[in-house]
């Protein structure tokens, strides 16, 4: 049996935010494709997000502040610390 392709999807931080995060704070970008499956005998398994949260610990990361313990994210990026 042939194993399904999809494209991933990353939703991208566009700029650093103030006040109240918005849907236009953010963009969503195709990805990587890759076969739906986990490497064999890895005991690993892939899941599928149906949803998205922005929890309120993520607001203190969408802002340009460096005192904290966590380091702000870096907009254009998926991945805090990469450009």
């Amino acid at each position: 049996m042939e194993k399904e392709v999809v494209e991933n999807k990353q939703v991208i931080f566009k700029g650093y935010i103030v006040g109240i995060p918005k849907e236009t704070d953010m963009e969503i970008r195709a990805g990587s494709k890759f076969k739906v499956e986990a490497p064999k005998g890895s005991g690993a398994f892939v899941v599928k997000n149906l949803y998205l949260s922005c929890d309120p610990y993520l607001r203190g990361r969408m802002r340009d502040f460096r005192g904290s313990y966590v380091p702000p994210f870096v907009p254009g990026s998926f991945s805090p610390g990469e450009s």
